[in-house]
């Protein structure tokens, strides 16, 4: 990089203010960049203008950011532009909605506004839901469903496999006494394989904690959830839950009206949500139960941890996210995480590309490896 464009950067970095004290000349295009950082990183928050100005004030700058700036500095804009400047509200201008771009935050954000939306932008919110979905589908479905078919393939020992189901690994180790020296090879006596089994082999929980911190991880979770009840040796139970619990399951089908169907924000009792899914677990040793909650419990907390340990003891596999999400950094009740991992309850963050092989190794029962409560 040359010394002038490093120079330019600096100055569109530092904002007008800059030009007290340096002399930077900016050329048309740059101006109108600095014009569209300065709307947003410069704007005075204790009053009203900049971008809270008009409508299409902002529809301008939408436009002018998506004009400017990779598809990736776009997101962490307009995420700024609602935290900084309160444009929550402007969402409901089906106009604005149009010109955003999409993104799991931006359908959280859609999600947390969906009982306030007018009719006349109801299409259009859904449209943009629907558009994430279809993409986020399209980036996790076959990873999600090569891991838990081989996953629930390799659960079931085959000793008359077809070619494709023969378990090499397992078939070498098994005949070696039958190597032949003189062609240098082995002649196995008996192959060994992956079989398959009719029938419903596990049963996978999902309980989401419907807090607005948990927003990005329930649109991943009712991605997964979606791709899961499509597997036919899985059962999925998806339950959603604040102070009361809600079955979700029979919108698996469709996860853009299951989405819509849930209610981001309230409170949080994690004990009546353990309490729900230990009344409705039938066979516990086939039961693996993700939570996936911040564990910031606002019911009765021994309560749920007694819970907890109650669906441990009885044999479910029972784990805890504290977020599925893209940053795999979350904010959680350590303590609680901390008391989960003293009973042997996994308690950690994922992000959705680690989520497939996680339940991967969940149905084949391989022990999870447990970060430290307290990160």
């Amino acid at each position: 990089m040359t010394q002038a464009k490093l120079q330019t950067r600096w100055r569109l970095l530092l904002g007008e203010d800059a030009d007290d004290f340096v002399d930077i000349p900016l050329d048309e295009e740059q101006m109108k960049l600095d014009k569209a950082l300065s709307d947003l990183y410069d704007a005075n928050l204790d009053q009203s203008g900049g971008l809270a100005a008009s409508k299409p004030h902002v529809g301008r700058w939408l436009g002018d950011i998506r004009k400017y700036f990779p598809k990736s500095v776009v997101r962490i804009m307009q995420k700024d532009a609602m935290e900084r400047l309160h444009l929550d509200q402007l969402l409901l201008e089906p106009e604005i909605l149009e010109e955003l771009e999409p993104d799991v935050e931006l359908v959280a954000t859609i999600l947390g506004l969906k009982n306030v939306i007018p009719s006349k932008t109801r299409a259009t919110a859904r449209k943009v839901v629907n558009q994430v979905v279809s993409k986020l589908q399209k980036r996790l479905k076959m990873p999600t469903y090569k891991a838990l078919r081989g996953a629930l393939n390799r659960s079931v020992r085959n000793r008359r496999p077809k070619a494709a189901e023969i378990h090499w690994h397992r078939t070498i180790l098994k005949n070696l006494k039958h190597y032949q020296k003189q062609y240098n090879t082995i002649i196995p006596e008996q192959l060994h394989g992956y079989g398959r089994k009719s029938g419903k082999l596990k049963h996978v929980i999902l309980c989401l904690d419907q807090s607005g911190s948990m927003s990005t991880s329930v649109v991943y979770a009712s991605i997964f959830g979606a791709v899961m009840a499509s597997i036919g040796a899985i059962k999925t139970t998806m339950l959603t839950f604040d102070t009361s619990v809600a079955d979700l399951t029979e919108q698996l089908r469709d996860p853009v009206e299951l989405l819509f169907g849930v209610n981001l924000g309230g409170g949080t009792d994690i004990n009546q949500a353990l309490a729900y899914v230990d009344n409705i677990v039938d066979k516990p040793q086939d039961t693996i139960l993700i939570l996936i909650s911040d564990l910031m419990e606002g019911g009765d907390l021994n309560q749920m941890l007694g819970r907890a340990g109650k669906l441990k003891k009885d044999g479910v596999n029972m784990i805890c996210l504290l977020a599925l999400n893209d940053t795999g950094k979350p904010q959680f009740s350590s303590s609680n995480a901390a008391s989960f991992a003293a009973m042997g309850i996994p308690s950690f963050a994922c992000t959705p590309d680690q989520f497939p092989d996680l339940m991967a190794d969940a149905l084949q029962g391989r022990k999870l490896r447990m970060i430290n409560s307290g990160q």
